[in-house]
């Protein structure tokens, strides 16, 4: 996403943000966040045609950069459909194999698809029809109306997801908290625990590896028909 300003602190864009996780969390392995400032930083679709980038800053409340992967300083913002990496403008107007990211859902309704860092959404067919096929990074495939917007590009930090965390405070930092393994615990607490040594055939499910809930973990219950099975 890009961001207009010519400072390098984002003035009158930023507010404090307050975690509504507090005392009685009920998921595991989930922490109150660091408290941090947020930044509401106006995406690209949001700018008037002409914009010019000023700067490209670092928020620690967001994985990319606040600018677009390749996007340089002093770059223009256009909203038509000759326009390059950076452009914002409807799918319909777009062609087979566009890299975007920053899709809208419903026309009007701001970007919501495909915002984390260093990822892209691929157009598989040409949109000629009221819908068009859409490919997300997860591989799914998703028709989105045509009138909606989305921004050419690739997210910037592609490479985030190999960042190595140097200590287990800056997990906590993030809102995690240690994962205790089933074998480790007693058994009224997870299926897995209790017993003499490490064993997780201990109790009333069995020898497969259980959830805390009870459930198989690997292959779930069988739901097929039987004669398949035979």
């Amino acid at each position: 996403m890009a961001a207009l300003w010519r400072s390098s602190k984002l003035l009158g864009l930023i507010r404090p943000s307050t975690s509504k996780a507090f005392r009685n969390l009920s998921t595991a392995a989930t922490d109150v966040a660091d408290r941090k400032p947020y930044s509401m930083v106006p995406a690209a679709h949001g700018m008037e045609v002409g914009s010019i980038i000023h700067n490209m800053d670092y928020r620690p409340d967001r994985a990319g950069k606040l600018s677009l992967r390749g996007g340089m300083m002093d770059d223009t913002v256009h909203l038509d459909i000759n326009s390059q990496i950076g452009s914002c403008m409807p799918l319909s107007a777009m062609r087979i194999g566009t890299m975007i990211h920053n899709i809208e859902m419903r026309p009007g309704q701001g970007g919501k698809l495909v915002r984390s860092a260093g990822t892209s959404a691929k157009i598989l067919k040409e949109p000629k029809s009221k819908y068009v096929l859409v490919k997300m990074p997860s591989g799914f495939e998703k028709l989105i109306d045509t009138r909606c917007k989305a921004t050419i590009g690739q997210v910037s930090n592609p490479s985030h997801g190999a960042k190595k965390l140097r200590k287990a405070g800056h997990s906590r930092w993030l809102g995690r908290r240690p994962t205790v393994r089933g074998v480790a615990m007693n058994p009224i607490d997870h299926p897995h625990g209790g017993g003499e040594g490490r064993s997780k055939s201990s109790g009333s499910h069995g020898h497969c590896s259980r959830t805390p809930w009870g459930k198989p973990t690997k292959s779930g219950f069988k739901t097929g028909p039987l004669k398949r099975r035979k």
